[in-house]
């Protein structure tokens, strides 16, 4: 059995990706077939977020997650950021800081403006998480000397 041809050029798959270049937040085929590195867990964490805005000011702004994993999360801030700017995230409870990238900027609410970030290093224990999922990295190992 053949597949029917189009008899319009116009006519298009129901199965086809569309492209729509004028729209930066659909996601890419090719993000898509990613496989994800951890689980995402749906939990607020309270953070302190540290970095420069986009108009080269710097800035700190208390913040809960929205979504975490072991190779960052997502929360919600009030501040004009850029892609790709680096910012601090600092647990309250552990003082304990990672260095992160921001991934993904959403479109500004009345809560702020969702943005994901990425750690440049994966930190599966800075968010403090009792029921840690089991494709999260194991802390390594302390090394004891001889």
């Amino acid at each position: 059995m053949g597949v029917a041809k189009r008899e319009h050029p116009a006519d298009t798959s129901v199965d086809c990706a569309l492209e729509l270049p004028q729209h930066e937040l659909i996601m890419s085929e090719r993000d898509f077939d990613k496989v994800r590195r951890s689980t995402r867990v749906f939990m607020r964490v309270r953070v302190v977020v540290a970095g420069k805005n986009s108009d080269s000011r710097r800035f700190r702004e208390a913040c809960e997650t929205i979504v975490i994993n072991a190779h960052g999360g997502l929360m919600y801030l009030n501040q004009p950021l850029d892609m790709n700017s680096m910012l601090v995230i600092t647990n309250p409870f552990t003082q304990e800081e990672q260095e992160s990238r921001i991934v993904f900027l959403g479109e500004a609410t009345d809560k702020g403006q969702r943005v994901g970030v990425e750690f440049l290093t994966p930190a599966p224990h800075f968010w403090g998480v009792d029921f840690v999922p089991t494709d999260w990295p194991a802390p390594p190992a302390t090394l004891r000397s001889s």
